[in-house]
């Protein structure tokens, strides 16, 4: 089976949903290590490139699922991706709430 991937694909106008793997080690709220972030630039910079918006969904450790965890946020590796696009990058803190079935912001 062929997989196809953003570059087969006709992106302008569109809206892309991304999952990226922005598990990054952080300390005293700042991103300590931005290698997996760098490792997305490409591909994203491809698909911006393209004239498409994109949305991009990750997570960060391992929260209990107790509400909102502040050091669990991805705000600082919002603000790291942001410095390296030299753009800006609007952070959005959304979580799916299963009793809800709906997407909320905390």
């Amino acid at each position: 089976m062929n997989k196809k991937t953003v570059k087969d694909v006709d992106l302008q106008g569109k809206r892309v949903i991304m999952r990226v793997d922005f598990n990054v080690p952080m300390k005293d709220g700042a991103v300590a290590d931005d290698k997996r972030i760098k490792a997305s630039l490409p591909t994203i910079q491809y698909v911006l490139d393209q004239g498409a918006s994109l949305v991009l969904m990750s997570h960060l450790g391992r929260p209990k699922g107790a509400g909102y965890e502040a050091e669990f946020s991805l705000k600082p590796a919002s603000e790291a991706l942001a410095k390296l696009l030299a753009s800006l990058c609007k952070w959005r803190p959304i979580a799916l709430a299963p009793k809800w079935k709906r997407w909320r912001r905390p």
